[in-house]
């Protein structure tokens, strides 16, 4: 089993890696967006794996819950742009 954690935290955390430096460098709010929307959908899904693997339901709880909250993000961020161009 620690053998499947290892293989599947390798890219995992590459990838946190760089959605980092994109959340950091990002040259527009767009991208800073884009970065901290798929670093939640991946943790969210590397959540759900691990509650696979554990057996623990509380993981999948919190998984759902990040992804709610990621999409209510969204929705904020988008009405903030549609107000900032139509010059609201």
């Amino acid at each position: 089993m620690t053998t499947y954690l290892t293989a599947l935290m390798i890219p995992y955390f590459t990838a946190f890696l760089l959605y980092m430096v994109r959340i950091i460098k990002g040259p527009t709010l767009s991208d800073r967006v884009l970065a901290v929307d798929a670093l939640g959908y991946d943790l969210a899904a590397f959540m759900i794996i691990l509650t696979i693997i554990l057996r623990s339901p509380l993981l999948i709880v919190c998984g759902v819950a990040l992804i709610l909250w990621i999409f209510s993000l969204d929705i904020y961020v988008a009405k903030y742009l549609e107000a900032k161009e139509l010059g609201d």
